[in-house]
Order: structure tokens, then C-alpha cells, then sequence
């Protein structure tokens, strides 16, 4: 194959500048973050108090903020960069409205029962930080799966976005019920793992939702039919995860005793559950691609 310098700085070039526009997004919506707390002193929080709860819902921010902006790029290529760049900058604006506006429901349905800003600012609960963390990441795999396909077709964004907040709530909803205490009461009382093990379990009803909504919003039918596939496979596959982790992931303990039942829970047991969760979505995301 020979060397086509031309071509390569063509590509390089390119490259740099959807780079740029990337980043100019991304900081738009570093910004919008900032503007919908404002209340908050972020710098105050992450270098006087060392508040690691703040920090890790805001690094889940920026990670669901880049997976968001990501959706756009997966869509079909248009010819001309400067339509690119437009198509881009309209869409990655979309995606950071959706994904703040995602954060703002599923605070106010998933986690209903507390304040999450007293959680996370006055009680620097590492708990709350690491779901709120995991709501952003959940939320961004949703937008990106709604954009990949569907550019070009707003209302096909926006009706798909409404159908993918109502599943993600309502699962949340109900991992709270299959388990064997109450979420809400023991991530309140600063239990890091319990809110890591849920934390998991949103980031894998994130992604089987978002493979459920990867497709053209014109087929309602097919994308109501893979939704509650997805969804339902999903439901299916936390508790399984569960029976999983606890016979074969941790064979000699039970995971709730590590969780719930002892001085200081098991930070380690949780991640492996969080694991079982977000590995059992991807390999059944695999199996039915």
C-alpha cells in the first residue's frame, strides 16, 4: 500500500477538528453543570473539603456527558465536514440538555426518599455519590443509544429519551423491591457498598436499555418489542446475578451478611456484585446482537 501523505494530513486535520468541537461540548456541558448547581462551590468541595461523594458523582457526570456526545458520532457520516460540524454541535447540544434533564428525574424517582444534595454536599455520603455517579453513566449510555440512530428525527429522539427514563425508573423502582433490604434506608446511613452494589445495577439496566433504543424510532413496534425484551431480560437477570455472585463469585459468604449484616461492610463483595450486574448486560447485550 503506498504512503499518501496528502490523505493523511487530510484525515489528521479532520480529526483535530472534530476533536476541538468535542471538547467545546464537552465544556458547554461541564458549564450547564455548574449553572444547575450553582449553589454549590465545586472547587471548594473537591480540593478544601476532599469530598470524595461530590467527586465521584461529578467524574460519573463528565463520563455519561462524553458517552452522550459519543452518540453522535455513531450515526451515519454526512459528506461535507462543515454539515458534519453543524450536525454535531446541534446534537451534542441535545445531549447535554437530555442528559441533565435524565439526572433531574431519575434523582427525583430513584432516589425519592432523601434529599441527594444534603447526601452528598453536607454529609459527603459516599454512597449517594457513587449511585449519582452511576444515574449520569446509566443516563448517557440511554442518549447514545436514542442518538445513533435517530439523527435527523428529533421527535424520534425525544419520544425514545421519555420511553427509556420510564424503564430505567421503573427497574430502579423494583431492584429496590427484589433485594433483601430497603436501598434507600441503608445508602442513608452511609453503606458505600449497598449504594455500589445498586450503582451497578443502574449502569446495567442503562446499557440493556440503551440496546434496546438502538434503533430507527420509526418501527415503534420493533423498539417497544426490543425495549421490553431488554427491560425484561434485565429484570430477569438481577436477581439471577445475585444467586450468582453469591454461589459462585463469593461461595463461602452470603452477600447480604457482607453488605448489611456486619460493622463495616464489605466494600470488595459489593464491586463484584456491581461487576455480575454491568457483565451479565454486556454479554446479553452480545448474545442478542
Amino acid at each position: 500500500m503506498q504512503f499518501n501523505f496528502l490523505a493523511t494530513l487530510d484525515n489528521l486535520i479532520t480529526a483535530i477538528i472534530y476533536l476541538l468541537v468535542s471538547f467545546t461540548l464537552f465544556l458547554i456541558g461541564k458549564k450547564v453543570y455548574q449553572l444547575i448547581h450553582v449553589g454549590i462551590d465545586m472547587d471548594h468541595e473537591l480540593v478544601e473539603k476532599d469530598n470524595l461523594a461530590f467527586s465521584l458523582a461529578n467524574v460519573g457526570y463528565y463520563i455519561g456527558l462524553v458517552i452522550a456526545i459519543s452518540g453522535v458520532y455513531a450515526g451515519e457520516g454526512i459528506a461535507h465536514i462543515i454539515d458534519n460540524i453543524i450536525d454535531i454541535f446541534i446534537y451534542g447540544m441535545l445531549s447535554i440538555i437530555l442528559l441533565n434533564a435524565s439526572m433531574f428525574i431519575s434523582d427525583k424517582l430513584i432516589l425519592r426518599k432523601f434529599s441527594i444534595k444534603k447526601e452528598i454536599i453536607e454529609d459527603q455520603n459516599a454512597g449517594t455519590g457513587v449511585i449519582e455517579a452511576a444515574i449520569c453513566i446509566a443516563n448517557g449510555l440511554i442518549i447514545y443509544g436514542v442518538l445513533a440512530e435517530n439523527q435527523d428525527n428529533f421527535i424520534g429522539i425525544l419520544a425514545l429519551w421519555a420511553v427509556a427514563q420510564i424503564a430505567l425508573v421503573l427497574v430502579g423502582i423494583i431492584y429496590n423491591l427484589i433485594t433483601p433490604y430497603d436501598i434507600h434506608e441503608h445508602i442513608e446511613k452511609d453503606n458505600v457498598a449497598v449504594g455500589i452494589g445498586f450503582a451497578g445495577a443502574i449502569i446495567a439496566i442503562g446499557n440493556l436499555v440503551r440496546f434496546g433504543v438502538q434503533m430507527d424510532a420509526e418501527n415503534w413496534v420493533m423498539v417497544g418489542e426490543n425495549l421490553l425484551l431488554e427491560t425484561g431480560v434485565g429484570l430477569l437477570m438481577l436477581p439471577l446475578a445475585r444467586l450468582l455472585t453469591d454461589k459462585i463469585l463469593l461461595p463461602k459468604r452470603k452477600l447480604t451478611d457482607e453488605i448489611i449484616n456486619q460493622e463495616h461492610p464489605n466494600v470488595g463483595a459489593a464491586m463484584i456484585e456491581a461487576f455480575s450486574y454491568v457483565g451479565g448486560s454486556m454479554l446479553i447485550c452480545m448474545s442478542f446482537s
